[in-house]
């Protein structure tokens, strides 16, 4: 355990890192947390018009509900599925309010580099020694040193969607066309309306983010004459989207895959499955998506990009860290979590010694801990800085005492050359399934 002569560094102020930040006050550990927006959830926020599959009971951390309940706040119904600006209004914000998070939280205040103090990467001599160094820019872009004992990393991915090209890097032409392509999940209902309504679309992505934008613009389309959807996905299996419906543990999951197969199914939303986008053509004013293969996919108005996200490794680069070579997860983390593997199977419990690095007193939690797999939820997030903690505090026994319980989902596909993960469809009594996001 390192010495707590500097308070620890809480990296983001979402759900994960405000739940780090009540374990750790919960322990008696010093703590300031540093959140680049300028208010708390900023991440959450942006999505906030989605309603999460994961209801009010899986939404909490217990730690800071006890914060919290000090208070006199009230939890929700624990069987109501939130949005994510309920989740804000209702529980962040309040967390975020009370005296112990309040004053040690810093807003407008990003991370750009973490490193040891005095000292690079390769020097290994009396490196535990030195208190971690983080340089914190404001708004304004005026840089600062904060000296931590330890760095808690949960910023996670939001800020750093994947492009459109199926290679990873930007497809031909995205960069030129970037004014008529959006990133995630568009407020298509709301704020957006106007940009969508009588519009021809493409949706990209074969995720739960890339469902609840078809789901909105099928109706935007019942709604406005003239919006039309694509939907276009690099594979052929949609299983994991379309999931278990009745089956799912997550009522909400369910539905959400079972309205999105209707609407295939019936016509409203025109599939096309192996396109893997390689390029972005202007043409007549118009975009044309372009494949691997060479066929085209348009014109349409407006592109939206649900392709997942991956880690900022940027802020790392001065610390020994390693990651899964493919994934850019806690590396330990990655056969657990790996999506040529299984898109359900399960994620064993797991804690501070699956998310340590050979950089001690570093971890990186949340869903920034699975790097680029998209099955992460809250719940996953809240275990494991209840472990990291529980660490820091010298506390070893809770430390080791990992718990996950995780919904079902209903649905089990492996990769049929893979052998499927001996809990998958058959999982542990404390283990369930790792399948879904938290929005």
């Amino acid at each position: 355990m390192p010495s707590m002569i500097h308070p620890v560094a809480v990296i983001g102020a979402g759900p994960v890192g405000l739940a780090a930040a009540a374990h750790l006050v919960q322990r008696g550990l010093p703590v300031r947390i540093f959140e680049a927006g300028e208010t708390v959830a900023a991440h959450v926020r942006d999505w906030g018009h989605v309603q999460l599959f994961t209801p009010w009971a899986y939404a909490l951390d217990a730690a800071a509900r006890a914060l919290l309940e000090r208070s006199g706040w009230r939890a929700p119904e624990p069987e109501i599925y939130p949005t994510g600006h309920e989740l804000v209004a209702r529980y962040l914000e309040p967390l975020a309010a009370t005296p112990e998070i309040r004053d040690v939280l810093e807003t407008d205040a990003r991370v750009v580099a973490i490193s040891r103090r005095g000292t690079d990467k390769v020097t290994s001599r009396e490196r535990e020694a030195r208190p971690f160094s983080l340089r914190v820019a404001d708004g304004a872009g005026r840089q600062r040193q904060v000296l931590a004992s330890a760095v808690i990393d949960t910023s996670g991915t939001w800020g750093t969607p994947n492009p459109l090209g199926a290679d990873g890097l930007a497809a031909e032409g995205e960069e030129a066309a970037i004014g008529r392509i959006a990133y995630g999940i568009p407020d298509v209902l709301g704020h957006d309306r106007g940009t969508y309504a009588g519009k021809a679309t493409v949706v990209v992505g074969a995720g739960h983010s890339a469902a609840n934008v078809l789901l909105d613009l099928a109706r935007l389309a019942e709604e406005v004459p003239g919006t039309s959807l694509i939907w276009a996905t690099r594979g052929t299996d949609l299983s994991r989207v379309y999931g278990g419906g009745a089956a799912d543990q997550l009522a909400a999951r369910g539905t959400l895959g079972t309205r999105l197969h209707a609407l295939v199914t019936q016509g409203t939303i025109q599939l096309e499955t192996g396109f893997a986008v390689a390029a972005v053509r202007d043409i007549e004013g118009r975009l044309v998506l372009e494949s691997e293969a060479q066929s085209r996919l348009g014109p349409v108005d407006r592109i939206v990009v649900a392709t997942g996200q991956r880690p900022d490794l940027s802020l790392t680069r001065e610390l020994r860290v390693e990651l899964d070579p493919w994934l850019e997860s806690a590396r330990a983390l990655g056969p657990m979590i790996d999506p040529n593997l299984h898109s359900c199977g399960s994620v064993p419990p797991h804690g501070h010694r699956e998310l340590s690095h050979p950089e001690p007193g570093f971890y990186i939690a949340g869903i920034k801990s699975y790097g680029r797999a998209p099955t992460f939820l809250m719940m996953t997030g809240y275990e494991q800085v209840r472990s990291i903690a529980a660490a820091l505090a010298g506390d070893r026994a809770a430390a080791d005492d990992v718990h996950l319980v995780l919904p079902e989902t209903g649905v089990c596909t492996v990769d049929r050359e893979a052998p499927a993960p001996a809990s998958c469809c058959a999982p542990k009594p404390e283990v369930k399934s790792c399948c879904g996001t938290a929005a």
